[in-house]
């Protein structure tokens, strides 16, 4: 009588990750490399973008940006998440000064975060759109982070208000954000920098009135 052998599945193979830099000369190199992912993406776009190009842009060899990045959609994580960082860093400070600040100083402050930083969310918005049917890649999570940053904003800013409340206040101002953004990234209009001041004084008048 012949034994059959039992066969054991194959083990799961585990996703490539990004290697993350400890000494200061491999973070400096990772910096150098997202930067030049970046301006090729911005240039190229996500899908005719190559690793090749990327490394040539950054003067590294090509061996060195997979060994920090297995591929492109990993690079491409890596500045959502560096975006994700910078913005998170400027909520934090506006968090901190908020309690002290008036409905127009606050508005200012969130108004003017995504047009500070236009060049960058333009490419990231732009990476999500590429990659939004591949899995893992949600859109939804970094507005959901934000959302949420701006909950923390306005507690801190006016505790008095209701936990539901800062939810939909929230909502309404991370929009609000993104209309600004907009507005300054169209070319000349008639009526354009009207426009803007008309915008800002709604939303300052929308927390006066929220805050009562």
């Amino acid at each position: 009588m012949v034994s059959q052998k039992s066969s054991s599945p194959p083990p799961p193979q585990v996703p490539p990750t990004a290697k993350e830099p400890k000494r200061k000369r491999g973070i400096a190199r990772v910096a150098k490399l997202l930067d030049a992912g970046a301006a090729v993406f911005a240039e190229q776009g996500y899908k005719a973008a190559t690793m090749t190009e990327i490394a040539v842009r950054a003067g590294a060899p090509i061996g060195s940006l997979y060994q920090f990045f297995p591929s492109k959609d990993l690079l491409a994580d890596a500045l959502v998440a560096r975006y994700a960082e910078h913005l998170a860093t400027e909520l934090e400070a506006i968090r901190e000064a908020a309690p002290h600040l008036q409905a127009d100083g606050l508005a200012g402050k969130l108004l003017e975060l995504f047009v500070a930083h236009a060049a960058e969310r333009s490419l990231v918005l732009s990476l999500l759109d590429a990659r939004w049917e591949q899995p893992g890649v949600r859109p939804g999570v970094l507005r959901a982070s934000l959302r949420q940053q701006i909950v923390s904003i306005l507690a801190a800013w006016r505790p008095s208000l209701a936990e539901e409340e800062r939810q939909a206040m929230a909502a309404v101002v991370l929009e609000a954000m993104k209309t600004m953004a907009q507005f300054h990234q169209e070319g000349r209009f008639p009526g354009k920098s009207l426009a803007l001041a008309h915008w800002r004084r709604w939303v300052v008048t929308y927390l006066a009135d929220m805050a009562g």
